[in-house]
């Protein structure tokens, strides 16, 4: 089969469903559902979101500089689309959707209690890019739910909660593991095949 040829469009899918929180008091704490979220860099830890100007949240972030990742599971999928489709400018998102809002330690936003794992984040910078303006922004904490370390090894099992992710208009559960970082080069152990 061929490849059809489409107009210029960004489909690069799967992308993790977060909700992104903000506001500096209860009074403008808000959350709306992202997508284009990502990581840009490591060292030092970087993260951005890309916002629409006239949606709500933007002047808030902007103002406050400030906002939290979201990690959405399952459980929280109704609440993750109702908060992508509604405004905080004519709803009380967080009552409405049943979520927890809990003032962050290091940043000026809340995070979500329900979510698995939260990233706070201050921004470094506002990209106006066209239809979206990114906001760069330095993580300065990660809030792992404690329900998923393991309390033998430490270990962080993210893939139990259950994670969504979002692809061309689409809420999925992340699938089965077929590998883990370097299976491809590891050497066998003798007698396996």
């Amino acid at each position: 089969m061929a490849h059809q040829i489409w107009k210029p469009g960004t489909m690069i899918y799967p992308l993790p469903a977060l909700l992104v929180s903000c506001g500096a008091d209860k009074g403008e704490f808000n959350l709306f559902t992202a997508s284009w979220t990502g990581t840009v860099c490591t060292d030092p830890p970087m993260c951005y979101v890309s916002v629409r100007p006239e949606r709500y949240s933007h002047g808030i972030i902007e103002k406050n500089r400030a906002f939290v990742l979201n990690l959405t599971t399952e459980k929280m999928a109704r609440a993750t689309d109702w908060c992508g489709v509604r405004s905080g400018a004519d709803f009380d998102k967080w009552k409405e959707s049943g979520l927890t809002p809990i003032m962050a330690p290091a940043v000026k936003a809340p995070y979500i209690k329900e979510s698995p794992l939260c990233i706070e984040c201050n921004v470094a910078d506002i990209l106006k890019l066209g239809s979206h303006d990114m906001f760069l922004a330095n993580v300065v904490d990660v809030l792992a739910d404690e329900s998923y370390i393991d309390s033998e090894s430490g270990r962080f099992m993210l893939e139990k909660a259950g994670l969504l992710a979002y692809s061309h208009g689409h809420y999925y559960l992340l699938g089965r593991e077929i590998g883990r970082f370097g299976w491809s080069v590891m050497k066998r152990k003798k007698g396996k095949r």
